[in-house]
């Protein structure tokens, strides 16, 4: 099962689509897709406690690169707030309610910064992944508490928002799956060493998640299904907001990192910042807003497309953009977490 799993792993830029196309035809032609809202709190878990489990928290206490993680924490949380609230302004605004939540989700994409994927991303482009491991850890802590505020200022007089119910559905997502991987990462590591925690069982988490992530795009899918297929021009209305999104998000990280940064730091800010933490937006999203959170659910599961799709074009860029750097040897560790697919 983990091989098929891995597998998957390895090719989320079609298996999500693929998820997502047998979502809308199920949704939308073969079964009522209304009792797959009960599944989301599983699925959630099992997309975010493997990147919890395999997240090393004490890098956060070494090394000396307080000015990039600060100028990575501003950018995600005063920066991108504007820009994804301009956004939604822009080019969600029309007189239907759906514009509104719609706004909602993207919003909620900008507030919820550094998925799993920053790290993975990161040593794919021979960046500082230590720096990438912290720039995850503060960005779920600090967006743990500035999210539900973000949101009631910015969102309150578009859809209800209680800060309150907000706080713990992103101490269920965020802090019961970290506590979690942190007492698993802790026991296999004292019960069978270092060495083997790194190469036997670190390897076997990821590709849970990633069944986690297709999971989850197929069922956000289906419950807007029939929305979908009665307004298919809903879906470009969504692609629209979200791909100016990443554009200028790489655009001007790429620019600030060049100027301010060194090569390896630069690469861990633009993929701590574009790499939104897609996993847990989608899950407020579908429990913390009531039945209006599918309809909020269905840009961040678009996002998932082109989050993945942008990375692995900029992979290919980044010798243009910041200079080649050094080839490293990635460890069988690492090398087996290196499409780490957690959390968007």
């Amino acid at each position: 099962m983990v091989t098929i799993l891995s597998k998957l792993q390895k090719n989320l830029v079609y298996a999500i689509p693929i998820a997502m196309v047998l979502g809308l035809l199920g949704g939308g032609f073969i079964f009522d897709a209304k009792p797959l809202k009960s599944l989301i709190i599983p699925i959630t878990f099992v997309m975010i406690y493997p990147m919890m489990a395999t997240l090393n928290v004490r890098s956060v206490f070494s090394g000396k690169d307080t000015k990039l993680q600060v100028a990575t924490q501003l950018i995600n949380f005063i920066l991108i707030p504007v820009i994804v609230f301009g956004l939604g302004k822009l080019f969600l605004s029309g007189d239907e309610a759906k514009f509104g939540l719609w706004a909602v989700g993207l919003f909620l994409i900008g507030v919820l910064p550094a998925s799993g994927m920053t790290i993975s991303w990161t040593g794919f482009a021979n960046g500082n992944k230590e720096a990438a491991t912290k720039m995850l850890v503060f960005g779920l802590i600090i967006g743990s508490a500035a999210a539900p505020v973000y949101t009631k200022v910015f969102m309150s007089t578009t859809v209800d928002v209680d800060m309150l119910h907000m706080f713990k559905q992103i101490c269920i997502f965020v802090f019961v799956p970290l506590v979690a991987g942190i007492i698993t990462q802790t026991y296999l590591t004292n019960k069978h060493g270092k060495q083997a925690w790194m190469n036997i069982y670190k390897p076997k988490f990821p590709p849970f998640s990633a069944l986690g992530v297709i999971m989850i795009a197929f069922v956000a899918m289906s419950l807007k299904a029939k929305n979908i297929l009665a307004n298919p021009a809903d879906l470009l209305t969504i692609v629209i907001p979200l791909v100016i999104f990443y554009l200028v998000s790489y655009s001007l990280l790429s620019l600030v990192g060049k100027l301010f940064f060194s090569r390896e730091d630069a690469i861990a800010m633009v993929f701590g910042v574009v790499m939104r933490d897609l996993s847990i937006a989608l899950a407020i999203a579908m429990t913390a807003f009531g039945k209006e959170g599918s309809t909020i659910a269905l840009l961040i599961a678009m996002a998932y497309i082109f989050q993945i799709q942008s990375a692995a074009w900029y992979i290919k860029l980044v010798p243009w953009i910041f200079g080649r750097g050094e080839e490293k040897v990635t460890p069988v560790a690492e090398t087996s977490t290196a499409n780490l697919p957690c959390k968007g």
